[in-house]
């Protein structure tokens, strides 16, 4: 069966007054829709990475890169079943002997969708509604009620709180304080520079050295503390989330914390910033704000999903081709052995698919391609939370600009290399705080006589 048709969203649709995305880099090339890389073998100094033609030669130490920027082309490599691979989020680095069922993450094929098939009941929509909504609605109103009552409130630390406790009831991490399961989770991410278009990505021998300490220490602490209490925990008690699933399945101690390490660290960076960012679009425009607060749920997440195809989290997805793929009707076709890079942001603004305005926010905007565009991903490693990120997200959002809160300063924006994604900080909200009622200063109380007529002893200060 052939590829399906992209048919292009209707023009007729209302867009928001903002203007653009807030998360640009500046040194990202927008152009062309397709792009043949040859790099060459990098020294300790630098590393080189020159475009070609088709023809390109590709012995010695060359090899090939494919930048796909086109909405078309990109989903069909996503699509492309048992003809490329994961080589995003340093797959390729990770020896296959090393587990007894290979992380979802970063496994293909077969037994890839078995893992998909299996999880994907814990995420649906039915589910996360119905046996975590209570949950998610308390910790978000929390959240809430001490951002009132203080009058402030951090939005991105909020945020990474609030969807580590999310993730860890979904997941089955919870024998642990959450807080400061957060922070380790976070400690994972600090990795010096990476490049994927570089060879040896660019990294020296020493940066090489300090990902893995910087790896190596929070992933064994997470085990010590998250993951290995919550093992445990499972033996002795079944629970039905994922942890249980993963025991029932035969999975290693090593497999599941690896998996836990993933649906922790997406869950909550992932989210997180997705959260920040959707706030800082409502809160500007008034009109999308009011839509969205006086709107049913169902549109809310439609909202929402416009927010994310214009700023998807995740601005790249990295696939290796292990046969020959044709990308489009010229007959252009991916070498076995290249690298392809998804450029999920210019994709998701191809004016071919969403129209002259698809770098606007639209949210009556409709058609037949994925509102969200690629953000999720798509094809077999399609983000399976991607309902449970909607939900959180929404259950937070919904409450907090309900409060009417104000920007109390400009957000900054920064990049993490190693999910190709954007990070939003210093994100501080105010809201506004009723006064209590003054004192009203009067003459002190008369103490009252002891028992049996004998004076009061004189009130301590």
């Amino acid at each position: 069966m052939g590829e399906p048709t992209v048919t292009p969203a209707p023009r007729a649709h209302r867009c928001s007054g903002v203007r653009g995305r807030k998360a640009r880099r500046e040194d990202e090339p927008t152009a062309p829709p397709v792009e043949t890389v040859t790099i060459r073998k990098a020294t300790e100094t630098g590393n080189s990475a020159e475009v070609a033609g088709p023809q390109r030669d590709m012995s010695g130490t060359e090899r090939g890169m494919w930048r796909l920027r086109a909405f078309a082309p990109a989903r069909r490599i996503l699509r492309a079943r048992g003809r490329s691979m994961q080589a995003g989020f340093t797959a390729e680095k990770i020896p296959r002997g090393l587990f007894r069922a290979r992380p979802i993450l970063i496994s293909d094929g077969p037994d890839h969708d078995r893992q998909r098939r299996e999880v994907a009941r814990f995420f649906a929509p039915a589910v996360i509604a119905d046996r975590y909504g209570e949950s998610i609605a308390d910790a978000a109103q929390k959240i809430v009620d001490e951002a009132v009552v203080t009058g402030r409130c951090r939005l991105d630390e909020s945020a990474l709180h609030f969807t580590v406790d999310v993730t860890s009831q979904v997941v089955g991490l919870t024998e642990s304080d959450t807080d400061s399961m957060a922070s380790r989770l976070v400690a994972f991410f600090r990795q010096p520079p990476v490049d994927l278009a570089a060879e040896n990505w660019g990294r020296t021998k020493r940066q090489w050295v300090q990902a893995a300490v910087n790896g190596i220490v929070p992933l064994l602490r997470f085990f010590a503390h998250d993951v290995r209490p919550a093992i445990r925990a499972h033996r002795r008690r079944h629970r039905g989330d994922v942890i249980s699933h993963l025991l029932d399945s035969g999975h290693s101690t090593g497999d599941i914390l690896v998996e836990c390490l993933t649906y922790g660290t997406a869950g909550m960076v992932t989210t997180r910033e997705f959260i920040a960012m959707a706030c800082w679009h409502l809160l500007e425009d008034e009109e999308l704000r009011q839509d969205y607060l006086t709107a049913e749920q169902p549109r809310r997440l439609s909202i929402l999903e416009e927010i994310i195809r214009l700023e998807p989290v995740v601005g790249h997805l990295y696939r290796r081709a292990t046969s020959a793929i044709d990308i489009g009707d010229d007959r252009t076709t991916i070498t076995a052995g290249d690298l392809i890079d998804v450029c999920v942001r210019e994709a998701n603004v191809d004016p071919d698919v969403y129209g002259a305005d698809a770098e606007a926010l639209c949210p009556h905007r409709s058609g037949s391609v994925p509102a969200a565009g690629l953000s999720f991903g798509d094809g077999a490693h399609a983000c399976p939370g991607k309902p449970l990120a909607l939900f959180e997200t929404d259950a937070l959002l919904h409450r907090l600009l309900a409060c009417e809160p104000r920007l109390l300063t400009e957000p900054t924006i920064d990049w993490d290399d190693l999910i190709e994604g954007y990070r939003i900080r210093n994100f501080d909200l105010g809201f506004f705080v009723t006064a209590r009622p003054a004192r009203v200063p009067g003459p002190a109380p008369t103490p009252r006589p002891a028992s049996g007529g004998e004076p009061a002893e004189k009130a301590q200060p």
